[in-house]
């Protein structure tokens, strides 16, 4: 386990890329792993996680050819000051040649500590008679719950087994399924994906109701490969197909990955930011909406489309912020960023209520307990409640040590309260950061250093 430590900085300048978006990227392994032919995945995401998923389809008979470094980028026109920032070696891209959707040969798949890996793949599984997998991985994902896809999936007829019925390791044996209506109790991007990809494989319709609208990459993707997939407000149906033929899959940079640096842009005053060519996905941007409540001043430049996924190169400077009230539709839109909510709002005037975001307590930690418990020790004023975070505004931090728990958005959450904290904070279990994003100390201390 490393430790790093965070000073005090002055201004944060320049622009970079952040790293290719994790959920896409695990999408993109898997589709094109289900897919007839042979699909080409650029961008995709360096990363601890999305390896598991490279693993995992290797495992199941797909062959993955590695083709390099797949995105250059160039200086942003908008951006008048010194140097560029990390300019290459933002993402990976690889031929992967399917098995297609019912070719999965049997084995036992470590996925490591990819929570949406152990999620996803049952749905695929589930419906292909004959086969027989496990699916395991390290500490963190033995703790982390699988009766939310178990049940619905039981419900289409799909044999599966879990410890306790309910905890990794998950044993599953290929069935015959058929189609369900099935209301999901908490949004759940993942869980509405797994049924999504166990309808391709039943008989009937699949059609999942959601409460609130969840991340869509899943639809899009599917869409793309040829599926008719039904969607309105409230939900999203599909039907049995033979086959699956994906398009060319282009992964953007990660809104999640980006957030730490609109944060720390936000409350480090005079600093200056462009992140080049983010995700802005509609079911992705709460975070942005949440802090230009909060008085962030974040532009979008150069919107375009990639791969069926908007995108755009957001600017952000320094800003005082306010207090605000997060909850309800807002929180499957920004469940990933809101420690970086929490971390804001005790730079804010005010009280800052996070709410309805019980989902928290099943991430990588418990990141209610986690987050204030972090950001006690460096001297905010956060109190947990049930479904969230009660955050007393108090101008800024003290600084201190912080421990990860293993939960990379944790440890990144310390070095950016480190950068804008009066005296430094010392993260210990720093190495967690590699799950999502290795590079990110590197990309943090090239825009420190201009």
């Amino acid at each position: 386990m490393s430790s790093s430590r965070f000073a005090p900085s002055g201004p944060l300048r320049g622009w970079l890329r952040p790293p290719s978006d994790k959920s896409i990227s695990h999408r993109a392994a898997l589709i094109a792993a289900m897919g007839e032919g042979e699909t080409r995945v650029s961008g995709y995401l360096d990363a601890a996680d999305t390896q598991s998923t490279l693993d995992a389809v290797q495992e199941l008979g797909a062959r993955v050819v590695p083709i390099g470094e797949t995105l250059t980028m160039e200086v942003p026109p908008e951006w008048k000051g010194p140097g560029p920032g990390k300019s290459v070696g933002r993402g990976y891209g690889f031929r992967i040649k399917g098995v297609g959707l019912r070719g999965a040969a049997s084995a036992a798949i470590d996925v490591g500590n990819a929570g949406t890996l152990l999620r996803l793949l049952p749905g695929w599984l589930a419906g292909q008679e004959g086969g027989h997998w496990t699916l395991d991985g390290d500490a963190s994902i033995r703790r982390r719950p699988v009766d939310r896809v178990a049940i619905p999936l039981l419900q289409m007829g799909a044999a599966l087994s879990a410890r306790e019925d309910r905890l990794p390791p998950l044993e599953v044996a290929g069935a015959a399924l058929h189609g369900i209506e099935y209301e999901l109790p908490v949004a759940s991007a993942q869980v509405k994906s797994c049924l999504l990809l166990a309808g391709l494989l039943a008989e009937g319709e699949t059609r999942v109701a959601e409460p609130l609208p969840s991340r869509d990459h899943t639809e899009r993707m599917l869409a793309a490969a040829g599926v008719q997939v039904e969607r309105t407000s409230t939900a999203v149906a599909v039907r049995p197909v033979d086959r699956l033929e994906p398009e060319e899959i282009i992964i953007p940079a990660d809104v999640s990955s980006a957030a730490f640096f609109l944060v720390a842009a936000l409350v480090v005053p005079g600093s200056e930011l462009i992140l080049v060519d983010v995700s802005v996905n509609p079911t992705r941007t709460g975070i942005l909406t949440i802090l230009e409540r909060m008085g962030a001043n974040i532009e979008r430049l150069r919107e375009s489309e990639v791969g069926g996924e908007p995108i755009a190169d957001l600017r952000v400077r320094s800003a005082p912020l306010q207090a605000t009230e997060v909850g309800g539709a807002e929180i499957p839109l920004a469940i990933d960023e809101l420690p970086l909510v929490a971390l804001a709002a005790c730079f804010a005037e005010g009280t800052t209520t996070i709410r309805d975001a019980e989902e928290l307590r099943r991430k990588e930690s418990d990141r209610i307990e986690t987050v204030t418990a972090a950001l006690r020790a460096l001297g905010g004023a956060v109190e947990p409640t049930e479904d969230g975070m009660v955050i007393e505004g108090i101008g800024g931090l003290r600084g201190g040590t912080i421990d990860s728990h293993g939960d990379h958005r944790i440890a990144m959450l310390g070095a950016v309260a480190g950068l804008a904290s009066k005296e430094g904070v010392e993260v210990v279990g720093m190495d967690a950061a590699a799950v999502s994003y290795p590079g990110f100390e590197d990309d943090l201390g090239s825009l420190l250093a201009r």
